[in-house]
């Protein structure tokens, strides 16, 4: 039964590569089997080494020391700026048992603007640029990408939805349909080095460890992402395969500081506006489904359908039935909402609603920013990067939704396969 139970994400897997199939452009043309069960493997081997091999860990533990130190830091200028609101000592006595309030919007997301600031640095220096190389090179060596999909790809690590298409926007006019869409998938599929912090900080209570495994994820995601994009849009990549220059650059490390902080504060504040227009319009919602009538003896809810409609394909992914209505509900927020809405229900859960290698599933399937709104932001990105390309932009927008989101899912089965019931 165990050992069933482990393998359940193979059925998640195929259900993966069925759906890109069905919404392929042209189902009669596939990549050949050879590569897809390598592109599959690759993923597998990938998350095995990862996720068994102690001496990885000893550097995500790194990493996490890393993070923790940059959240530290944050909380001491967020608390500076907002006082107690930003993490300063309260200066008034609280009551009996109660703790210093959680104020997310003073206290969590100044990380978002500090590590924005720290990414423009590294770049500036040269040092993210190299790591990027070296990914654009393996995915060209293993996958057989164009450097153009490669070097997106790479930058997808670090870079949110907008900004890595900056990298390669003079090549938009010019490559493929096919390439035009990979480059969408790996945008959809992965989340920026300021979103990982984010999240991981905000999941930190159910997953101890989730800067290191969302940074797995964003790995796992890229295999992934090209895997899908091939299928849903078959065609040849029509840009050289040697690799582009990146064309983010910055005249020095203050202006890639100041910046780096501008487009920061910029994202916090679509942050702040995105949360609270989609608690409003789901409270909404569910006020309109109170009027219907109880269901078990409780009332319709946004969460409650979501998850009857999502847990069917969580099941598939290897969540047990008994948790798949919950997993199936966060799948359907992020899908539909919000990743970020998403992972602060999740934190909010009961530490008992779900089993840990639920918890490592579920993280890794809402890893993407595969939402409709950013669908609305990488089609008018590109617009207005390339012209020229509006109308292909638009037609594959929802594709790339699609292809985002079960790109992520894919790397939920897979980590569902390789962790121990």
């Amino acid at each position: 039964m165990v050992i069933v139970q482990q393998a359940q994400g193979l059925i998640g897997i195929v259900l993966v590569l069925a759906l890109a199939w069905a919404f392929s452009e042209n189902r009669k043309v596939l990549p050949g089997w050879r590569w897809i069960g390598g592109a599959i493997a690759m993923q597998i081997v990938l998350a095995l080494i990862i996720v068994r091999v102690p001496a990885v860990w000893s550097v995500v533990d790194v990493i996490n020391r890393g993070v923790a130190a940059i959240e530290t830091a944050t909380l001491a200028g967020s608390s500076y700026m907002f006082g107690y609101l930003g993490g300063a000592p309260i200066p008034f006595v609280l009551k009996p048992g109660s703790e210093q309030p959680l104020v997310i919007a003073f206290q969590i997301l100044p990380l978002i603007i500090v590590f924005s600031a720290l990414t423009a640095v590294f770049w500036h220096w040269g040092v993210l640029r190299i790591i990027v190389r070296g990914l654009s090179w393996a995915l060209r060596k293993t996958m057989g990408v164009t450097g153009v999909v490669g070097l997106n790809a790479g930058a997808n690590i670090f870079l949110g939805v907008v900004e890595a298409p900056l990298i390669v926007r003079s090549y938009f006019a010019r490559m493929s349909r096919a390439d035009l869409f990979a480059v969408m998938v790996l945008s959809m599929a992965n989340i920026s080095g300021a979103l990982l912090v984010l999240y991981a900080t905000t999941l930190a209570p159910q997953l101890p460890d989730a800067v290191g495994h969302m940074i797995v994820a964003s790995f796992l995601s890229l295999p992934a992402a090209i895997l899908v994009a091939r299928i849903m849009v078959p065609g040849e990549g029509s840009v050289e395969l040697a690799e582009p220059e990146a064309e983010v650059a910055y005249e020095s490390t203050m202006d890639a500081l100041i910046r780096g902080t501008m487009e920061g504060v910029q994202l916090v504040l679509a942050v702040v506006g995105i949360i609270i227009v989609i608690f409003a319009l789901v409270n909404l919602a569910d006020q309109i489904l109170a009027n219907l009538p109880l269901v078990a003896g409780q009332a319709i809810t946004v969460q409650r359908a979501f998850g009857w409609l999502f847990a069917p394909f969580m099941w598939a992914l290897g969540v047990p039935w008994a948790e798949a209505g919950t997993a199936g509900s966060l799948m359907g927020t992020k899908a539909i909402l919000n990743e970020y809405v998403a992972y602060l229900q999740f934190a909010s859960l009961p530490e008992e609603a779900l089993s840990p290698r639920s918890k490592l599933i579920i993280t890794y399937a809402l890893c993407n920013v595969a939402n409709l709104a950013s669908v609305g932001l990488l089609v008018s990105t590109i617009a207005t990067l390339a012209p020229s390309r509006r109308k292909d932009a638009i037609s594959l927008g929802m594709k790339s939704w699609v292809a985002g989101n079960i790109a992520s899912a894919m790397g939920g089965a897979v980590i569902g396969l390789v962790t121990p019931v």
